[in-house]
């Protein structure tokens, strides 16, 4: 089909619009109960496309809709890159519109209404969980992330991680899709009785799933120094920050990009960040955007105490445009026309716990993680595993400062809380710093307009202590491709075995009756 005949057809544009509502469910607009309903206007154009084809077509655009409004704010990094990354995402929503279609078109039956109620979260978890992959970007804007602030429905994150919280908030969308259409009093009442039971099923889980029980306190002090000209005028006003702390915290965190040089080779900056550690009389952990002695450039999470470095660790998943550029040689053309990245940072190849030194003199494992990273559940994921009692991310969001991204990054936090059943910071040299608690629950918050020490207090578990999502993975997104793919083997045996029966009959109908 040609571009014209494409864009030929006014009910698409509907469905590009329908895909930008379920953005006013994640921050900063926040209306997160509108996620639980939001998807339904685009489902019913999926739904009602005169043939399955079509059906997929607006479910492209739905699809690339989201993808645009969702992250509306890199177009300065990118520039008209983010049509080509619409495009590319959006298309992975055609598996949507497919299946709406193939189970609830008319008529509607109480056997494809429950397939339905299956099929089709299981396949946007699936559209979720192939867009997440580091190789294609990485994830940004899951459904479950509009749940942030509601530890009642985060709960389920710590079952199943953010893909079970997608699951469920699709899930009712399309039990309120079959309550629209249905045209039996009886399917209808089942319908919202579904839906009334999927969403009760996350505060079912909060109440069923105790907080995890305090092994030791911590107190973290997040620095935030706000916008600042460059990277000397950005040091001295963090320093300042923490050299005028009243009271010694167990860690000081600096957020990412907060050092501009090399302190492997820079003595000048080192001898200064130990003898802030001296005066706090706590460890420093900083983070490090600077050119390498082998000329690489790289963005290192690095542990300070009066003696020196005592731990670093490298950035392994960057940010595409912003960090690097995929396949430069083709598309290096957009550094010319946006804030693209001009030299490709480096990745780190491992993950390790740091083991910062609290007030009493032991150690405090912790996961530390580098801005984009958060992103990621496998990440954070790793870092229980390995016995972490804190997990800490170092953030520089000043590029989108004004738009709903720092925000949207800030939320990621608390669903990463929710699935390890540890507290999370995250330290932004701009904002949005923040810290949750071990549930996912707000403790504080420094917002883009603030600058200086932002003090929590908080509950750590044990290091050995695990959530279902700890102990399982992503066995959710794989269940859910195993759904996906069963429901399509189905739909290709019984579209095949369709012409077949028509056939039958037409040669059944064409010969002669025989004679009595």
């Amino acid at each position: 089909m040609s571009l014209r005949a494409a864009l030929a057809h006014p009910v698409r544009y509907g469905s590009l619009g329908a895909g930008m509502l379920p953005v006013l469910a994640f921050p900063a607009p926040d209306q997160e109960w509108f996620a639980w309903i939001a998807l339904v206007p685009g489902l019913l154009l999926m739904q009602r496309a005169p043939r399955a084809r079509e059906a997929v077509v607006r479910g492209w655009w739905f699809g690339a809709g989201f993808v645009l409004a969702a992250m509306y704010w890199l177009i300065p990094s990118i520039g008209p890159g983010l049509l080509l990354i619409a495009v590319l995402f959006g298309a992975l929503q055609g598996a949507v519109g497919l299946a709406v279609w193939c189970l609830l078109r008319p008529p509607l039956t109480v056997r494809r209404s429950l397939a339905a109620l299956l099929v089709v979260p299981s396949v946007w978890v699936v559209t979720e969980f192939a867009r997440s992959w580091q190789a294609l970007g990485g994830p940004w804007a899951l459904l479950g992330a509009t749940q942030w602030r509601r530890p009642t429905q985060l709960a389920l994150a710590s079952l199943g991680g953010i893909w079970l919280v997608s699951a469920a908030v699709v899930a009712v969308n399309t039990a309120v899709l079959i309550a629209v259409l249905a045209d039996r009093t009886v399917l209808r009442a089942c319908a919202l009785a579904a839906g009334a039971l999927l969403l009760a099923a996350g505060p079912v889980a909060f109440a069923l799933n105790p907080a995890p029980v305090t092994a030791r306190t911590a107190t973290v002090v997040l620095v935030q120094p706000g916008q600042t000209p460059d990277g000397t005028v950005r040091l001295d006003a963090a320093g300042a920050i923490t050299r005028d702390l009243a009271d010694r915290p167990d860690l000081v965190v600096w957020g990412e990009s907060s050092i501009t040089s090399d302190l492997s080779r820079d003595s000048v900056t080192l001898a200064q960040l130990r003898a802030l550690s001296a005066v706090t009389g706590s460890d420093l952990l900083v983070n490090e955007d600077a050119r390498k002695a082998d000329g690489h450039i790289s963005k290192d999470a690095v542990l300070i105490d009066p003696n020196g470095i005592q731990d670093r660790y490298a950035k392994m998943r960057l940010v595409p445009f912003g960090e690097y550029i995929p396949f430069r040689g083709g598309l290096g053309w957009l550094t010319k026309i946006s804030k693209a990245a001009d030299q490709n940072r480096t990745p780190g190849h491992s993950f390790h716990l740091f083991q910062p030194v609290d007030r009493s003199g032991t150690p405090l494992p912790a996961g530390v993680l580098i801005c984009f990273e958060s992103a990621f559940p496998d990440l954070s994921r790793t870092a229980a595993l390995q016995g972490a009692q804190l997990l800490i991310y170092q953030s520089a969001t000043s590029t989108f400062q004004d738009t709903w991204a720092p925000a949207q990054h800030a939320a990621l936090a608390a669903v990463r809380a929710a699935e390890t059943g540890r507290p999370a910071v995250q330290a932004a040299l701009t904002g949005d710093s923040v810290a949750f608690d071990a549930q996912g629950r707000q403790l504080a918050r420094m917002d883009t307009g603030g600058r200086g020490a932002l003090t929590v207090h908080l509950a750590l578990p044990a290091a050995t202590y695990r959530t279902w999502y700890d102990r399982v993975g992503d066995v959710v997104p794989w269940t859910a491709l195993a759904v996906t793919a069963a429901a399509a083997a189905t739909g290709l045996y019984r579209a095949r075995a369709r012409p077949r029966a028509d056939r039958s009959a037409t040669v059944s109908e064409d010969a002669p009756s025989p004679a009595r």
